[in-house]
């Protein structure tokens, strides 16, 4: 697949506490789900991102968010996450940290 455009790129701030934004790039529009796992690969939380148009994602405005808590709405612990983004064929995944 042609992932030319397409990319994630590190979360900022990292380590971070308790909230972090994560930029990416996409080729060309696609619908944008970014999924975080803890380090025992455990789904923590899912952004549905919806259908987003090409272009880069960086600012604060525009990059994807994340308040640091898992589906119910739980601040979770101090530790390594894993990120994972799919836009269509594409998919990429980044580690991040939390640090309290």
């Amino acid at each position: 697949s042609d992932s030319t455009g397409f990319q994630l790129m590190q979360n900022h701030p990292n380590p971070f506490n308790p909230e972090t934004w994560i930029p990416y790039a996409l080729g060309k529009t696609e619908g944008v789900v970014i999924q975080i796992y803890d380090a025992q690969g455990a789904l923590v939380r899912t952004l549905d991102l919806g259908l987003k148009g090409e272009g880069v994602y960086d600012s604060r405005d525009k990059a994807a968010y994340w308040d640091g808590t898992n589906a119910n709405g739980e601040r979770v612990s101090s530790g390594v996450y894993y990120y994972r983004i799919e836009a269509g064929s594409f998919q990429q995944t980044r580690k991040m940290i939390i640090l309290k």
